[in-house]
């Protein structure tokens, strides 16, 4: 029995060219009020997914990324933000595209389909049992996904899916499968809607909740972000007088001198 892929079936909508852009506006609008509910239903898997990165991500382990199209793009945007946001180095979260930086820009579809590709490219990082595999796939279907996750198993490494059809082949070859079902999208098959929103609210979720977890966030603030402009200077300059009382030229001297919050408190203890 062919595999079944939600995202696939025909949209709601039809005869799209004759409705009004209000229409249309409202109509995708609809559709994208539906996510939020398709991700809370996945919430018990990403909690387990966090769990089991904090303490590995504590001794040193690191995230992987892979994906293909909208979905390799999302999961590098995830891992780029995280060493401005956070601090850490660009080596804790990596995010591969099928087809590499180029594929970033440029829509290489063809890329996806090498099952190998995606193990090669996870072993240039050396990737090991401390670390944690996650597939980033809207259809759940991509052979470089699929065919890295396979291969991660076999070599003992932990991993992860994140899809928006139901028992899909990637889901089969995660040791954890986050299903996000968002269903049909406004424009049929464009999975870069419905599915790519659900994908990227996943990501932010994972990444914040582990960083919180491993202390990279003070009461609500990110007390490690990297104080490289000058609205982000004067964030840190605030904060710094908020946690200290101190003066604003002290504090703002503090910042530039450290470049982070959490280092210029770690400078005063």
């Amino acid at each position: 029995m062919a595999f079944e892929k939600v995202t696939e079936t025909q949209s709601y909508y039809d005869n799209l060219q004759d409705m009004s852009e209000t229409e249309l506006l409202v109509g995708i609008n609809n559709e994208d009020k539906k996510v939020a509910y398709a991700v809370e239903k996945a919430i018990p898997q990403i909690a387990r997914l966090v769990e089991h990165i904090v303490p590995n991500m504590k001794r040193g382990g690191r995230i992987f990324y892979l994906g293909a199209g909208t979905s390799g793009r999302l999961g590098v945007l995830d891992a780029s933000e995280i060493p401005p946001t956070y601090g850490m180095p660009a080596t804790s979260v990596v995010g591969l595209i099928a087809g590499g930086d180029e594929a970033l820009r440029r829509s290489l579809e063809g890329a996806e389909d090498d099952t190998e590709k995606g193990w090669e490219e996870l072993q240039r990082y050396r990737v090991s049992p401390l670390d944690t595999v996650v597939g980033v796939a809207a259809s759940g279907t991509t052979p470089y996904v699929a065919g890295a996750l396979e291969r991660c198993r076999a070599n003992g490494i932990f991993t992860a899916s994140i899809s928006c059809n139901p028992d899909s082949p990637v889901a089969a070859v995660s040791d954890i499968a986050i299903e996000a079902v968002t269903g049909p999208e406004f424009v049929t098959g464009s999975t870069r809607m419905k599915a790519g929103t659900a994908q990227k609210m996943i990501l932010n979720m994972i990444t914040t909740a582990v960083m919180i977890k491993i202390g990279r966030v003070k009461g609500n603030r990110m007390i490690n972000m990297q104080l490289i402009s000058e609205k982000l200077i004067e964030r840190g300059t605030r904060m710094i007088i908020d946690e200290t009382g101190m003066e604003y030229d002290t504090a703002r001297r503090l910042s530039l001198t450290y470049g982070s919050v959490g280092a210029a408190l770690d400078s005063l203890a």
